[in-house]
This record gives structure tokens, C-alpha cells and sequence, in this order.
């Protein structure tokens, strides 16, 4: 569906402040692709509007008395799905709450302002027109069952004693410059509910290092890497300077950082070099390296995102003979970066979510069988 003169997007507003509904209504009011229907003081209220006006997109606040922002998203990404825009706190609590929120199935979100204050959300303004304007465009599905069932199932049963465990990975060699198979996962827009698809397969045991270039603002990373902890039997951890990379171990890429691994298997944080051809972090420079550090032992999979970060990395380890994959469009929230990717020739297989841990692993596998352990 597209925006024209006769066509706004319709939007439904859910804060428990009704200053914030106020200059909420003011910002989209100002955008000509914007039309606000209606407004939640609750999530309760929330999830009845959803169902009676239909609206192309809601922005959705966390914390609100009776029912929440989490209740609601969850209620309504499983009976009634709509686009939603989480704009919530970017405290630590805040950003828990948010990261939870697009595990549900939100599509994206913008923090606000510490004091919320009408000249402080105009700060964030550009960022959350953009962001609602996207969100009203992409067609929803039903995903908060899913990912309920998988959030209990790793508050019962762990989900690594559930998953058949891969080959068991070599033990590391001696010296920094040992070589083992590097995989990137690239992801912007749907990235953490998509990456929760993935990260139940990954075991301790999985003979390969992952690493996760999420674009993220700094304040959510480490956040995100508690939670994803709880979803899979493999090592998660928010990536850290000069460590040496690791087999068996998921490192999550700090926001407000680029990460490059070095010749020698290190982790290099560049935190001052800002934005490189629009992204913070940049998934290019992530994968660039990656290329040149692991060779064909590399494999990148590009995943939902907007925008075409990642197309350069994937050419880098196609060109170095890893592999590449690419979610394909039935199962992204936005194909933007995989089609990037598939249109510059650059990805070996397109894969629905669910078929992308079986090629990783696959690969992984195979590389292991056939390739000692620090032989590049």
C-alpha cells in the first residue's frame, strides 16, 4: 500500500501520558503521509482500537496501568496483527521492556528523550516519521504465539538440552593465529525476532564463532545480549576490545561500534569513527574483515533489514569462497538488505528463516571435516 494525496497512513496512538498523546499528535499531524485515528490511554483500550479502526500503524508506549505496552503487543501481533512502533524509555529497564516488545513481533522503535519533554521528542522527530511511516508499509503477521511459546520453553526445558548438538568443535590450537569458521549474521529492521528464530539451534558445542551486527543504539546491546542468552545453549556475550575470537561463542556487536576482527583473530572496537555510509554499527566493515580474516571458512547471512548494508561484506565473502545466504522475502519484515545483496550477485542461497540454521550448520560441518584447525 502506498501513500498519496488521497491516501494517508492511519494511526493509532497508545501512551498513558495524555501530553505525550499531545505531541504525538502534533508531529504526525505535520507529515502529509500521516493521519491520526484514534488514541490509547492503556493497553487495554489499545487492543480494542486495533480491532474496531484497523489503523495502518500504532505507536505503542511500555509502561501504562491495567494492561502494558508488552501485554498489548503480545494480544494484538496474535489475533489481530497491525505494524507496531514501540516509543518507550532508552533506560536500562526501558530498553529490557522494548527489546521484549520486538520479539513479539514489533517492527521497530524510538526511545524517548530522558524527560520526554515536547522540545526533546522534537529531537527525535525525523527518526520517528521515518520509522512510522516505514512501519505502515510492511505487511504483519501473526508472531507473538510463536515467540511466547519459545520464551517458555527457555523458562522450562533449556533449549540446548532440547537441540541435538553438532559436531563437537576442535579444541583451539596454539597461538592466536588459528583459523575456524567465522559466521556473520547481519540484521536491521525484524532483526530480533528473526535472530530469536535462529538462536535456539546454536549449541555450546557449535564448532563455529558467530558474530551478530544488529543495528542497535548503544544503550540496548548488552540488554540484548541477556535476553538472547536465554533463548540458546550457545555462549552469548556483548563483544569486548582485543579479545581473541573463540569457537563456540555468539558475540553481539556494542552498538555505536563498528567491529572488525584482525588478521590475528582479535576483536577491534572503532567507537569514534561515526557512521560509515549511514550505519552505526556497519555491517560491511564487519564482514570485510571477517572475509579476509577466515577466508572460504566464512559465512554470511544476510537478514530483514532496511537499506543496503551488508551487500559489500557479502561480495567480500563470496570473493574470498565462504558462503553467503539471504533471507528470502515471505519471511522478512522488510527486504531491503537481503535483495541488496541477491540483486549485486552476491548471495550463494535464498532461505526461508527457518532453512537458515540448517545451511550454517551444514557448512559448519563440513568445513570442520574437511579442514584441520588452524590450516587457512
Amino acid at each position: 500500500m502506498a501513500a498519496s494525496a488521497n491516501k494517508k497512513f492511519r494511526v493509532l496512538i497508545v501512551d498513558d501520558s495524555a501530553f505525550m498523546r499531545k505531541v504525538l499528535e502534533t508531529i504526525f499531524a505535520g507529515d502529509d503521509q500521516l493521519q491520526v485515528v484514534g488514541h490509547a490511554k492503556d493497553g487495554r483500550e489499545a487492543v480494542a482500537l486495533a480491532e474496531s479502526l484497523k489503523p495502518d500503524v500504532i505507536t505503542m508506549d511500555i509502561n501504562m496501568p491495567h494492561v502494558d505496552g508488552l501485554q498489548a503487543t503480545a494480544q494484538i501481533m496474535t489475533t489481530n496483527p497491525r505494524p507496531i512502533v514501540i516509543v518507550s524509555s532508552e533506560s536500562r529497564d526501558g530498553a529490557a521492556s522494548t527489546l521484549k516488545a520486538l520479539e513479539l513481533g514489533a517492527i521497530e522503535f524510538v526511545a524517548k528523550p530522558s524527560s520526554g519533554i515536547d522540545l526533546d521528542m522534537q529531537s527525535v522527530k525525523e527518526d520517528l516519521l521515518r520509522k512510522v511511516r516505514m512501519a505502515a508499509k510492511v505487511r504483519v503477521v501473526r508472531t507473538a504465539s510463536r515467540i511466547a511459546t519459545t520464551v517458555q520453553k527457555s523458562n522450562g526445558t533449556s533449549l540446548a538440552a532440547s537441540t541435538p548438538p553438532v559436531a563437537p568443535r576442535p579444541a583451539p590450537s596454539s597461538g592466536l593465529d588459528q583459523r575456524f569458521p567465522v559466521v556473520v549474521l547481519a540484521a536491521s529492521t525484524g532483526g530480533p525476532a528473526t535472530v530469536m528464530r535462529l538462536a535456539p539451534g546454536f549449541t555450546r558445542e557449535f564448532p563455529a564463532a558467530v558474530i551478530l551486527v544488529q543495528h542497535m543504539p548503544a544503550a540496548f546491546t548488552t540488554q540484548y545480549a541477556a535476553q538472547l542468552a536465554e533463548f540458546t545453549g550457545i555462549r552469548v556475550k556483548e563483544a569486548e576490545p582485543n579479545e581473541s575470537l573463540q569457537p563456540g561463542t555468539f558475540y553481539i556487536c556494542p552498538g555505536g561500534h563498528h567491529l572488525r576482527v584482525t588478521p590475528t583473530g582479535r576483536i577491534q572496537l572503532d567507537g569514534s569513527s561515526g557512521r560509515v555510509n549511514g550505519y552505526l554499527p556497519n555491517i560491511d566493515v564487519t564482514m570485510e574483515s571477517v572475509a579476509a580474516y577466515a577466508g572460504a571458512m566464512s559465512i554470511g547471512a544476510i537478514l530483514t533489514g532496511m537499506g543496503n548494508d551488508g551487500t559489500s561484506g557479502a561480495k567480500a565473502i563470496k570473493a574470498a569462497g565462504g558462503l553467503v545466504l539471504a533471507q528470502d522475502e515471505a519471511t522478512c519484515v522488510i527486504f531491503g538488505m537481503p535483495a541488496e545483496a541477491i540483486k549485486a550477485g552476491a548471495v550463494d542461497q535464498v532461505l526461508g528463516i527457518d532453512d537458515i540454521y540448517p545451511a550454517i550448520e551444514k557448512r559448519v560441518i563440513g568445513i570442520c571435516r574437511t579442514t584441520p584447525v588452524g590450516v587457512r
